[in-house]
């Protein structure tokens, strides 16, 4: 995905919010949005936002998982298994 093809102004978005919402949700792509020529703000569709948060939270898991194997901080499968057996 190029955000080039996604860069308007800031005028451009308060001239035209209801269309660039609705264009969001359509492509579901980021919009960066410039002031002054410069990139000043990413604005994206919910769904798309909710994605984002979900797979950053699926990253951090996976993340702490292996701090957690490098610190030797693991169990044998067997005896996880029997563990949770036993609730």
């Amino acid at each position: 995905m190029r955000y080039s093809t996604q860069v308007k102004p800031i005028s451009y978005l308060k001239a035209n919010a209801a269309e660039v919402l609705s264009q969001l949700t359509e492509l579901r792509e980021p919009m960066v949005i410039t002031q002054n020529g410069e990139a000043r703000a990413v604005i994206q569709d919910v769904a798309s936002y909710e994605e984002t948060q979900e797979t950053l939270a699926l990253l951090k898991l996976l993340a702490l998982g292996n701090q957690d194997v490098e610190g030797g901080r693991t169990r044998p499968l067997s005896e996880v298994v029997e563990r949770l057996r036993k609730k």
